[in-house]
């Protein structure tokens, strides 16, 4: 048995922990094992901050609304969370309309550390898919007060995805190997 779910949330910041209630309760339901739907969580809830905070501009879409722009500006102050309960695996896919992952970034291999800081032998690879193939800082500066969340979420599942949707918006997807409470109700079947 599997089961999927797609939530179409305005870009508030009251939509982040309503997704993430929503992802633990349909995992508690189908018998996910707690520590497995925490992380799946706690990467959800970063991809929605990020969508929130960089997926769109709702100045924009509200005066596109007033120009009589109708549902296409209108969605730029939204963005979508699906959900894969499949078998073994779970895939979480979070998709924005704003301006995506810029196409490069200032990136830095392991090799080239900062002045402040010497090389991290496993930095963070938060790059989008059309980047070129090198890898970010692990980590921005300590006083930095966000700038966390794409290494958070690839820390926290098996394998993941950056990129950008054609035309326009960012797309994280990702997806963790499942471990099932004893007498799951996905198992069951």
């Amino acid at each position: 048995m599997s089961m999927w779910w797609s939530l179409h949330l305005r870009r508030d910041a009251a939509s982040v922990p309503l997704a993430r209630r929503f992802l633990l309760g349909s995992m508690e339901s189908a018998g996910v094992d707690p520590d497995i739907s925490y992380d799946l969580s706690v990467a959800l809830s970063e991809a929605c901050a990020n969508a929130v905070e960089h997926g769109g501009d709702l100045e924009d879409a509200g005066a596109a609304l007033a120009a009589g722009g109708g549902r296409s500006g209108h969605a730029r102050g939204q963005y979508r969370v699906t959900a894969y309960l499949d078998g073994e695996t779970c895939r979480i896919e979070v998709a924005d309309s704003g301006p995506g992952f810029p196409s490069r970034r200032t990136l830095r291999t392991a090799a080239q550390p900062s002045a402040e800081r010497p090389a991290d032998p496993q930095p963070c690879a938060s790059a989008p898919a059309d980047a070129p193939s090198a890898r970010t800082e692990a980590y921005p500066p300590p006083t930095a007060e966000s700038g966390r969340g794409l290494c958070l979420i690839e820390e926290l599942s098996d394998h993941v995805h950056f990129g950008n949707r054609p035309g326009r918006g960012a797309v994280v997807s990702f997806d963790k190997v499942l471990k099932w409470r004893e007498g799951a109700l996905l198992m069951v079947s």
